[in-house]
């Protein structure tokens, strides 16, 4: 009885809030954190299916999914956007799992939701934060990659404009000469002024420099339009909610906003699964991530070769589909990490980089967003002095995918 008592205690005491039903989803209990966290009462809760107090989007996909895998005799753990009696959105984190008697029958689910709107709060706060960090990295790099083109663009276009006008003289003779030709009023003295113009405009040489001169040009304005559309594409402004994704486009689009960071240290080598179906998730946080990992393995390199003449190492990206998971590798060939960081790389404010490289954020917001917010894995494989190997794999097909396989 003692032991009954505690548990009750703990139950209604508990900041969690939790809410035991029978197999067929009736709620026989509901303890007074569920009452702060929905606002509805016990009262009201008791005698009622679970799945009327699920009220956000995709509900009935929810229901179903919960109700499959606890039929199953599975846990089901998940995300869930919410709706409290007043119609306030929330997000909570919940568990279900199945209670079962001494023969091993289930007779009761216990469901324990935990509220994390503050947390996802911050977390996205964090993620903004970490954002503007990267683009104030990158600012730089990126105005360096646009001038770079617009400067030969420029010089070309001078030099078209000279041309022009040299040109012009020439047609100007030329036509002089036509005039004369046709009064038959030609003299030797015109058709030695039409040599000397095009002996001064140098003919020849515009025939083979414009059209150089042009093609560069073009070549340099589909660069800087190359640029601004990967910046555009890398930022992914106002989604909020995963959609199908191309992530070999966005891979790709974030390697052309970062260039400027690995382009001076490593050689970029790319094997992208051309195959590989279209991926769930949020499309500006991916980058990101992927941005992150980058810029960390572009240092890592510049650390282990220094200011050694001409050493490049090597960042490769590869993606496959592995059953119903995506995964993607990046790998460096930079300094690799001690047993003290490896530890401690995705703790947040954790940095080995000097004061004004590095907040420390980068890996932590990088866990966060395949963990916490698709629901993925990542990992790395590291060796000191050989280089690093980070893991990411991002579910294809979240709901049905069981918490084993996860």
């Amino acid at each position: 009885e003692e032991a009954q008592a505690r548990l009750a205690t703990a139950f209604e005491q508990s900041h969690e809030a939790i809410v035991i039903t029978a197999i067929d989803g009736t709620i026989e209990y509901a303890n007074p954190a569920f009452e702060r966290t929905t606002g509805y009462s016990a009262y009201e809760a008791i005698g009622r299916n679970i799945d009327a107090f699920n009220t956000g989007e995709n509900s009935r996909r929810l229901s179903r999914e919960i109700r499959a895998t606890l039929e199953g005799g599975g846990v089901w753990a998940g995300h869930i956007t919410n709706r409290k009696k007043d119609g306030t959105p929330y997000e909570e984190e919940v568990t279900v799992s199945p209670v079962r008697d001494d023969t091993g029958n289930i007779i009761n689910y216990v469901t324990v939701k935990r509220d994390v709107t503050q947390q996802m709060a911050l977390e996205m706060q964090l993620l903004r934060v970490q954002k503007l960090e990267s683009i104030g990295q990158l600012a730089a790099g990126i105005a360096h990659e646009i001038n770079t083109p617009t400067q030969y663009v420029g010089d070309n276009t001078r030099f078209l404009q000279q041309s022009f006008d040299d040109l012009l003289g020439l047609i100007g003779h030329y036509h002089a000469l036509l005039e004369a030709a046709k009064r038959n009023q030609v003299t030797d003295e015109m058709i030695a002024e039409v040599q000397q113009a095009c002996d001064n405009t140098e003919i020849d040489y515009l025939v083979e420099e414009i059209p150089a001169a042009i093609q560069e040009s073009l070549g340099g304005i589909e660069r800087v339009i190359e640029i601004i559309r990967a910046i555009k594409e890398f930022s992914h402004p106002g989604v909020k909610k995963k959609k199908p994704v191309n992530i070999n486009k966005e891979i790709q689009t974030t390697i052309t906003v970062a260039r400027n960071e690995w382009k001076y240290v490593a050689e970029m080598k790319i094997d992208l699964d051309e195959s590989l179906p279209m991926v769930p998730c949020l499309p500006g946080e991916f980058n990101q991530m992927i941005l992150n990992i980058i810029v960390n393995a572009a240092q890592a390199i510049a650390d282990k070769i220094g200011g050694t003449p001409g050493g490049r190492g090597t960042i490769a990206i590869s993606t496959r589909q592995h059953g119903n998971w995506t995964e993607i590798r990046i790998s460096d060939t930079g300094t690799g990490m001690s047993e003290e960081i490896r530890a401690r790389a995705f703790d947040p404010f954790f940095t080995t980089k000097e004061v004004g490289k590095g907040t420390g954020q980068g890996l932590a917001m990088a866990h966060s967003v395949v963990v916490d917010r698709h629901g993925g894995t990542i990992t790395f494989d590291t060796q000191t002095g050989v280089g690093t190997t980070f893991i990411i794999r991002l579910p294809l097909e979240p709901q049905t995918i069981d918490a084993t396989e996860a």
